[in-house]
């Protein structure tokens, strides 16, 4: 005789769907039925999804808008449905909608700032706003108090540069998505000091702070390097101009632009302290490194190496092991040719992804200067294989980009922020 199949425990089901190889077979999932949908959709549930698979790459935004990833890249489907679903990336919901400029992308939200307006507040500490471009919803933060304000922006001597602030989003916590923190950082002539926001309370607290004399103590210079100099007040080793950051496991990390200097200014978000930590010692070139998570907690860094004239550039990634013998030290994964004839840099980068930028040198046309297009390509730490993500005129192409990941936002991005 048929007997029927006992049904199987939630727990189990959980354990089933975790094993799903990607967030779209999660979606197909959830529509099976309605118990199916609703583990599936549970908080804690897709936390530990998260933690398992990493988001997917669908697009990058810069000064001229939402570039989403097009065919034949792999993630050109959800990047449709997410257009599809009718997310505003042009942040028409904020009021008013002009003048804000994108500061982060992470899980989803996105980090915008702009200009007090008429306010008399200094311009060192802008408006702040986290928004959910897919329910286009958003929190406009509170201003920073005037008394943590003018902690850093009283000096008892003059001052050949002003302080400059610059906000993150840190990554989502275990507990509850639905909340989020913001961390200023500020760099000044003589020290750095953080704010930390957290949507939990509302308020801003202070955090770490740090002289810079005290970060570069005992890194003085060797017989080798002897033009460069540990900073002082008016020899700061970070420069907003031409500043990049990166994170990685729970981790920001700056590049420093002193000449001759491969540091990176380090601020762990788990535990809000600063150190310096050392870049590979020979051979970068200046179009820029990309700081990616590696995998079992190893850090890894691509770069494109300084080549002979006439050679052909090399990509090349290092990794630096956290255990073994070798703990700490940078070893050489892989190098990958270039074409010739082109200018590649690489223009951003997130947890285990970056974009590299291709182009052809401009050339005349008549009396002016034809600008080539620009090719972007995706590299996922995880494979090593450069794939084309958009092509677009040159435009605004000198502006930051960043980079747009998330899982299919008709399942697992949050319906509050």
């Amino acid at each position: 005789m048929a007997t029927e199949l006992p049904e199987i425990p939630g727990h189990l089901l959980a354990e089933i769907f975790l094993r799903l190889p990607a967030p779209e077979d999660l979606a197909r999932t959830s529509a099976a039925c309605v118990a199916f949908r609703r583990l599936v959709t549970d908080g804690p549930f897709l936390r530990r999804f998260r933690r398992l698979h990493a988001p997917t790459l669908l697009a990058f935004l810069d000064l001229e808008g939402f570039h989403p990833a097009l065919p034949p890249h792999p993630s050109a489907p959800a990047a449709a449905a997410l257009a599809a679903a009718g997310a505003d990336f042009a942040f028409s919901f904020l009021p008013p909608h002009c003048a804000w400029i994108i500061q982060e992308i992470r899980d989803g939200r996105v980090l915008l700032a702009r200009d007090h307006g008429e306010d008399e507040r200094p311009p060192v500490f802008k408006e702040l706003v986290v928004c959910d471009p897919l329910h286009r919803r958003y929190v406009t933060l509170p201003p920073l108090p005037d008394a943590l304000a003018a902690s850093v922006l009283f000096h008892p001597a003059p001052v050949t540069r002003m302080p400059w602030c610059e906000p993150c989003l840190a990554p989502l916590g275990d507990d509850d998505e639905t909340e989020f923190t913001v961390i200023c950082v500020v760099h000044c002539e003589t020290k750095l000091a953080t704010f930390v926001f957290s949507s939990a309370t509302g308020q801003w607290l202070p955090s770490a702070s740090k002289r810079w004399s005290e970060l570069f103590r005992g890194r003085r210079e060797s017989a080798a390097d002897a033009s460069v100099r540990e900073p002082t007040s008016s020899n700061s080793p970070l420069d907003p101009t031409f500043l990049r950051r990166h994170y990685a496991y729970g981790c920001f990390y700056w590049e420093s632009t002193m000449a001759k200097r491969k540091d990176l200014l380090v601020l762990d978000t788990r535990t809000m302290e600063f150190s310096i930590t050392d870049l590979p010692s020979k051979g970068w070139g200046t179009l820029g490194v990309a700081i990616l998570e590696a995998g079992e907690g190893n850090l890894g860094l691509f770069g494109i190496r300084d080549q002979p004239a006439g050679g052909k550039p090399d990509l090349c990634y290092t990794v630096r092991q956290n255990k073994g013998e070798s703990s700490g030290q940078w070893q050489m994964v892989r190098t990958i040719t270039l074409g010739s004839g082109c200018l590649h840099y690489i223009k951003a980068s997130t947890e285990r992804y970056f974009l590299l930028v291709s182009a052809d040198a401009p050339r005349w046309l008549g009396s002016s200067f034809k600008m080539p297009d620009l090719e972007y390509f995706s590299m996922d730490v995880k494979e090593l294989q450069l794939q084309k993500v958009s092509v677009k005129p040159f435009g605004a192409a000198l502006s930051r980009t960043r980079i747009y990941t998330n899982f299919p936002p008709s399942l697992l991005s949050s319906p509050t922020i």
